[in-house]
């Protein structure tokens, strides 16, 4: 019952992390979930101790964490930056962890030069969720931000390989840097090759359960998920790496199909939020863990007589200078490197800036602290590990100041992004925001055609690049008149339905079935409801009719056919009746005739569409054909783009909000669903 109570606790600190994150932005998102946990071991008095198995630790957390982050490396930037990326991922790691440990294990003989090495390779890892925190504050260079997406993948796999090798050294109490490097190789290949091995299995049995005709979406995810842990614990039984094998498999991305349709597309934007929710939730955890063992370290250390307290704070920051210091003499290298590569180009103050921006960049977190926790308690001869507390203590000291000066000095070394203050300026970058959202659905779109699919795709293309026509040529959203005469419109229609009804010229189902939809329009765009009573009592007869029909939906086709007939009529009618007020309106002085053009032509489109695809007795039948898949998987992507937009910073709540609400009007259209 105690750890029920703890994961909720933790979950729950996650859950007002991510709050709280969009209410003080200049504060990482990692710093505040370590703040949350202190604050909770503070409520629990410190008792909350964290004692897993090393191998239970890593296929819980690293594991599924290196296969989100290679699933959704970019393979181009990764193939462009190759070697920056892997002198980084790499060298970097390599010679940080043989400087840490000389110097630590020189400065404090209690801890083993195997010990000081594992530190020193725990520290190599940087975190992603760092990194990402700061791009929405700063404005990094896209070349250094390809080199750290690169590396925040490939590092984690090399750190972790050194530390691993380090503590299992540390256990038998002896280090050879020959055998260590023949292990290291070994490790390394050897997973590289399990891990293209198990990937392309795997997406060979998945295309063999496709043949025989499993297509169930919540199978292809869960086996997605999956995919991390059997690849992890098969390569360790086989005695090779397997971090190198997981971060592999991601790179191949086993069960992306060669086939592309509207489900697989569907299916892939399900795994995407599916992962999303993992990884937010694991890297969540972690650094509030970090948090609760935060006081306890200091509690071990602060008690412990052999060691002053400034001299634990002195190690913390000696370390912490030392990762920096290595990392931006390599960076400086690097940068140095790349401007000898054409005589037109020259080292200049840029070139020491980015440099230091990569530098500082390099934060620890989740992964460096996943990987202390899992240094053993006891040794295999049943002694307790020396000075472990120790070791974490400085490694959970050096993650908070790498995270202090990634948060609060990056943003004064690199360029700030840059902030448009007018209100007219506002507009323009929600609308150019929403453009490249329009354009990347179209590409998605493109990309996912097949030869069976072509002309419905097509359709739903043309629908988005119409759409895009008309973003390219808005100059600022619709003022308050414009979104009013909107409302009126939908009005109009709700009772010119009622009017029908009491007429006896539709029926009850069919008319209040298609008020309730209107009235859901309304009060979405209205974000409120603003019913008369009359309306109310409609909405409300509305709501039980749907109800009726949700119990009694199996219905004759015969009737089904009239039903979708009577309702296509009826929709004809009230655009007709909305149509001749509007003409009506056009000629009086107190309204602006911009608006009211704007709606007619809109109307008059909508109207042309119902009139050119009337339903006849057969084609009824088929009410969710194909072109209505392509337009649900569209809403879906342009969803996802909406949040990849937030996420970036390109628009605020407000704009994204907006957005997404224009989607589910539209989704509410397609589908006309309670």
């Amino acid at each position: 019952m105690e750890t029920l109570t703890l994961v909720l606790l933790l979950v729950i600190a996650v859950l007002i992390s991510a709050v709280l994150d969009r209410f003080v932005p200049k504060v990482s998102l990692p710093l505040i979930q370590v703040a949350m946990g202190v604050i909770i071991s503070l409520f629990a008095r410190g008792n909350i101790v964290i004692e897993l198995e090393p191998d239970l630790f890593l296929v819980l957390f690293i594991a599924p964490l290196l296969y989100i982050e290679a699933k959704h490396a970019d393979k181009a930037i990764l193939w462009n930056n190759r070697g920056p990326i892997l002198s980084l991922a790499i060298g970097l790691v390599v010679i940080t962890m043989l400087i840490i440990g000389f110097v630590l294990n020189a400065l404090m003989p209690a801890i083993s030069l195997a010990a000081a090495f594992a530190l020193g390779a725990a520290l190599g890892p940087t975190d992603a969720v760092a990194v990402s925190s700061l791009s929405k504050q700063v404005s990094i260079p896209e070349r250094q931000w390809g080199i750290l997406k690169g590396e925040l993948l490939l590092n984690d796999a090399s750190g972790i390989v050194c530390f691993q090798l380090a503590i299992a050294a540390a256990a038998t109490g002896s280090f050879s840097f020959l055998s260590a490097g023949e292990d290291f190789i070994v490790e390394f290949l050897g997973g590289l090759i399990f891990g293209i091995a198990i990937g392309y299995l795997s997406n060979f049995i998945l295309r063999k359960i496709r043949d025989v005709g499993v297509e169930s979406t919540t199978f292809h995810v869960l086996f997605e998920i999956c995919i991390p842990f059997v690849v992890y614990l098969t390569a360790a039984a086989v005695h090779v790496s397997g971090i190198i094998a997981v971060v592999v498999a991601g790179l191949v991305n086993v069960i992306a199909p060669r086939t592309v349709s509207p489900s697989i597309a569907h299916m892939n934007i399900v795994s995407s939020s599916v992962w999303q929710v993992i990884s937010f939730t694991l890297n969540g955890v972690v650094f509030v863990l970090l948090g609760t063992q935060i006081p306890t370290a200091m509690f071990y250390s602060w008690e412990d007589a052999s060691i002053s307290n400034w001299t634990l704070l002195a190690l913390v920051l000696l370390v912490t200078f030392i990762l920096m210091g290595v990392r931006f003499l390599w960076c400086l290298g690097m940068e140095f490197a790349y401007t000898k590569r054409s005589p037109k180009m020259r080292f200049t103050k840029r070139n020491l800036r980015n440099a230091l921006v990569v530098t500082l960049c390099g934060a620890k977190g989740t992964i460096t602290l996943s990987i202390l926790f899992t240094i053993p308690v006891f040794l295999s001869t049943g002694v307790r590990f020396p000075e472990r507390h120790l070791i974490i203590f400085i490694g959970c000291g050096v993650i908070l100041v790498t995270l202090l000066l990634a948060t609060f000095v990056v943003p004064l070394v690199a360029p700030q992004r840059k902030r448009k203050p007018t209100e007219i300026q506002a507009r323009q970058e929600y609308f150019e925001c929403l453009a490249d959202i329009l354009r990347n659905v179209i590409e998605g779109l493109a990309a996912q055609q097949t030869r069976d699919n072509i002309t419905a795709t097509r359709r739903v293309i043309q629908i988005y690049q119409d759409r895009l026509e008309r973003t390219k040529s808005n100059t600022g959203q619709e003022d308050e008149e414009s979104s009013e005469l909107r409302y009126q419109a939908l009005e109009w229609e709700q009772e010119h339905t009622l009017a029908l009804i009491n007429e006896g010229r539709v029926s009850h189902d069919v008319g209040y079935e298609y008020i309730g939809r209107l009235e859901r329009m309304e009060r979405f765009a209205r974000h409120g409801s603003r019913l008369s009573p009359r309306r109310a009592l409609a909405s409300v007869r509305a709501f039980f009719i749907k109800v009726r029909q949700a119990f009694f939906r199996i219905l004759p086709k015969a009737a089904q056919a009239d039903s979708l007939s009577e309702m296509h009529q009826l929709q004809m009618e009230t655009h007709v009746h909305v149509l001749g007020i509007l003409h009506d309106m056009i000629t009086q002085d107190d309204v602006l005739t911009e608006d009211v053009s704007r709606l007619i032509v809109e109307y008059e489109t909508t109207l042309a569409a119902l009139r050119k695809r009337a339903p006849s007795v057969t084609t009824s039948f088929k009410i969710v054909d194909q072109t209505d898949d392509i337009r649900r998987l569209a809403y879906q992507l342009e969803l996802e783009e909406i949040q990849k937009m937030y996420e970036r910073s390109r628009i605020d709540r407000h704009g994204a909000k907006t957005m997404r609400d224009n989607v589910a009007l539209m989704q509410m259209d397609l589908e006309d669903k309670l």
